[in-house]
């Protein structure tokens, strides 16, 4: 006969040492992935897949049925147990005082985040904003990983609706900067889910603005794995939702960001039209008036806009390219490399494979020092028009 479980007790042996651990379903898989990148395991994990295992059954109450090898062995490596006891339920059941004992220390921590402590974080991330734009994700993925998950844990236990929302918008940024690392490090799959937490993160911020952001942030997903007809969809529905109130400088950003996905998708007269209409937010004075960090300037539009005339081959590329480089500051780092990468392209497009080569050693040598593998990935393919 089954043992009766309280609320909150433990239903398998798994759930019980994955709650000894302190961690939740996403960052124990988190964790998985980690471990079986490093130990060279085959076995993957998904939050849904855990959460079937944890209960030892299926959602309709069937039997689990076996377990993929390759996952099992995963498990039985992290925990040093075997797969049917980690599936079994636990003798040892940690009494339901010791949850509420939990509950309550989160909760205290959690009443105690106030403004200060928010702009203490919002410092915490600008400061690692600046070491991912310099010196890639390769040093600060890790930090913001981390970063998230302590505002995740905050605040799921506030129950203060204005610091909620705080926290909220804080962990759709996180996870936005987490998801561009990770698409710049070849997560792809990572970076789908870093941009989904930060899209419902973002639905309790108060600020629609943190939505439309996380969405045309994702589309950039979908252009790295060639979906580009569904990144205009998805940014073009982002663009519709921006409100009129919404920061000019995201508006001008939203449109910019539009304009690529336009020029992947083939669409020249409506990607130029979108980069003009970015130009013409940013002239009407586009400061920077809360809501989620963007980085646009006259200089990132123009190497934009030149990253698109490169893909059409227009002639003009070069010279776009070439003065965005000029005028770019020296600190973003991932950015100079896929304006060398851009520029390497347009030359080939014109016939001088000498300068093309040079951008694209340069290219070559920033990627491998941040670890880009989407600038990397892009250079190989380029490979062969440089021979």
């Amino acid at each position: 006969m089954t043992q009766w479980r309280g609320p909150g007790q433990p239903r398998t042996v798994l759930e019980q040492r994955i709650r000894e651990r302190r961690q939740t379903f996403e960052e124990f898989v988190e964790f998985a992935d980690e471990f079986a990148r490093d130990q060279k395991e085959q076995g993957t994990l998904s939050v849904r897949h855990l959460q079937r295992l944890v209960a030892g059954r299926r959602p309709d109450g069937g039997p689990l049925g076996p377990v993929r090898p390759a996952t099992a062995r995963l498990l039985e490596r992290i925990f040093g147990v075997s797969i049917d006891e980690l599936l079994s339920e636990p003798t040892d059941v940690p009494c339901n005082e010791d949850s509420a004992s939990e509950l309550r220390q989160m909760l205290n921590a959690a009443r105690r985040v106030d403004p200060v402590a928010i702009e203490l974080f919002e410092e915490q991330l600008n400061a690692v904003r600046r070491l991912d734009r310099q010196l890639g994700a390769i040093v600060a993925y890790d930090e913001v990983r981390v970063k998230a998950r302590q505002v995740d844990r905050l605040r799921t236990y506030s129950t203060l609706p204005g610091v909620r929302a705080k926290l909220a918008a804080l962990l759709s940024e996180l996870h936005t900067l987490a998801g561009w690392q990770a698409l710049d490090t070849g997560s792809i799959s990572d970076s789908w889910q870093h941009y989904d937490n930060a899209k419902a993160a973002a639905a309790e911020s108060d600020d629609a603005s943190f939505v439309v952001h996380a969405m045309a942030e994702q589309s950039f997903v979908l252009l790295d794995i060639n979906k580009s007809g569904e990144a205009v969809d998805l940014i073009t529905d982002a663009r519709a939702q921006a409100k009129r109130s919404s920061p000019s400088l995201l508006r001008a950003w939203l449109a910019a960001a539009h304009g690529e996905a336009l020029a992947a998708n083939g669409r020249r007269n409506g990607s130029l039209r979108a980069f003009d209409e970015s130009a013409e937010l940013l002239g009407a004075g586009s400061e920077d008036s809360g809501g989620p960090y963007v980085v646009l300037d006259a200089v990132h539009l123009a190497r934009w806009r030149g990253h698109a005339l490169a893909r059409f081959g227009d002639m003009e590329a070069v010279n776009v390219l070439s003065n965005a480089l000029d005028r770019l500051d020296p600190s973003f780092t991932r950015a100079e490399t896929a304006l060398r990468v851009d520029l390497a392209t347009a030359f080939v497009s014109q016939g001088e494979p000498e300068a093309a080569r040079a951008h694209a050693s340069v290219a070559r040598r920033l990627a491998a020092e941040i670890g880009s593998a989407r600038q990397d990935r892009r250079l190989r393919m380029l490979a062969g028009q440089l021979r």
